[in-house]
């Protein structure tokens, strides 16, 4: 095995190469449209209700659109999200060294114990920049296989939960291994993040609720919120991206409330394909993010479902329906009916910075859909007196463009690369530090 998957929403087998697919033939579906022609004549639900000349309109997008959109995207895409009554966590230091990178940073491992019957906790690794001449920006993500995997120092702790021999709570394709330190470490850029006075904060997604394809909501933090005898969540309640979402406001949590060394009010978060779907979501539900990035995120995620572009929801139901609530099923191959579209999740994130990249090699998650809907969504930063995307014209591969909302497409694959991070940390510096 000399490569982990790609991370995109193409579910993919552990044990075969990675670059096949887990459909038929290790194909993906025969339905699948990747021709502008055969995308349907579509109109997008209504983004704001007011009339942008009332003087109320501002107010009323605050009180009244905001709330209904929010609900919405809850009712038929992510699921509502728990009340956090459990809190506020235990938190346990595992390791701080101020010489990591050379000297450069320091390392940090924190460990938020959810529930500790279960030995259910989010082990929260920190990088902080040691030149820093006050609380530092930050990038705050979390990470597909461990911990391990974003850099290659030997001193990141892999959780006591998934190392070997721990059959207490049976956990099924377990991926955070020794074998794995280091493989995502482009896809991290740490040492880059430091030169440039950024913080990094990330936790592997599987310690708030696994993605392991079998999923039955019994290994996560799903159960901590059931009423009596209730074994999974409602049609209406929160899947994976809901959980995972929930778990970066806890990692923020822990930042404001005991990290000095970064400035709370400048957390970007950051995510990748069904990462970078959390991402937005817990951009939207959580507006203590200063800033949220999307990469490659496509179906669910930044692109529009009415495109029927590349992948849509009956291509997910099967393998990952759990990354949603059980309602979002109703609208598989029935997106014109869904009551939302991404423009409408992209919107909740205004008047906060907003970047979304795309990258030409990945159609199954509709570069171009991602561009319309930010574009679509930019009617809402107008009027928070922002501007949106600066331009009406999907861009040339390469060829940046942004405002409040920051837009990319990349020549080539499915994956987080040095030339993305650069467009990031730029946007960061236009919005954090100037």
């Amino acid at each position: 095995m000399t490569k982990l998957a790609q991370e995109s929403s193409r579910i993919i087998f552990f044990i075969i190469p990675f670059s096949l697919l887990s459909f038929p033939n290790a194909a993906e579906p025969a339905d699948t449209n990747y021709e502008e022609a055969n995308v349907p004549e579509y109109r997008l639900p209504k983004l704001i209700k007011s009339d942008i000349r009332n003087p109320n309109a501002v107010t009323d997008w605050h009180e009244k659109r905001r709330p209904e959109l929010e609900t919405l995207l809850e009712t038929h895409v992510y699921g509502k999200t728990p009340t956090n009554d459990l809190g506020p966590f235990e938190t346990r230091m595992l390791d701080s060294d101020p010489q990591a990178l050379k000297g450069k940073a320091t390392r940090k491992q924190i460990s938020i114990i959810i529930d500790a019957s279960r030995q259910l906790s989010i082990d929260l690794l920190l990088y902080l920049p040691n030149e820093a001449k006050g609380p530092a920006p930050c990038f705050m993500g979390l990470n597909f296989y461990g911990n391990q995997t974003v850099h290659a120092d030997p001193k990141i702790q892999i959780n006591p939960r998934w190392m070997r021999g721990n059959t207490q709570i049976g956990i099924k394709n377990n991926r955070a291994t020794e074998t794995t330190r280091g493989v995502y470490h482009e896809r991290w850029q740490i040492e880059r993040l430091i030169d440039r006075g950024y913080a990094l904060a990330t936790a592997y997604c599987g310690d708030i609720d696994p993605d392991n394809y079998q999923h039955d909501f019994t290994d996560g933090v799903h159960p901590l919120f059931y009423r009596k005898e209730q074994s999974k969540p409602d049609s209406d309640q929160w899947g994976a991206i809901g959980a995972w979402a929930w778990g970066l406001s806890r990692m923020l949590d822990y930042i404001i409330e005991s990290e000095t060394a970064i400035n709370a009010d400048q957390v970007a978060v950051i995510g990748h394909s069904r990462l970078g779907k959390t991402a937005l979501w817990a951009g939207a539900q959580d507006q203590r993010f200063g800033l949220v990035i999307s990469n490659n995120s496509g179906c669910g995620g930044a692109a529009l479902y009415r495109r029927e572009f590349g992948e849509r929801i009956h291509h997910m139901i099967k393998p990952v329906g759990y990354w949603f609530c059980g309602n979002h099923a109703r609208f598989a191959h029935q997106e014109q009916a869904l009551p939302v579209d991404q423009h409408m999740l992209l919107a909740l994130v205004a008047p906060r910075p907003l970047y979304i990249a795309s990258a030409t090699k990945d159609q199954w998650a509709d570069p171009k859909g991602e561009f319309l809907a930010a574009l679509a969504a930019s009617p809402v930063y107008e009027l928070l007196g922002k501007t949106g995307l600066p331009t009406q014209q999907w861009p040339k591969p390469n060829t940046p463009i942004e405002d409040t909302i920051g837009y990319h497409l990349r020549d080539g694959d499915h994956a987080v690369t040095a030339y993305d991070w650069e467009q990031y940390l730029r946007f960061a510096d236009r919005h954090f530090k100037h």
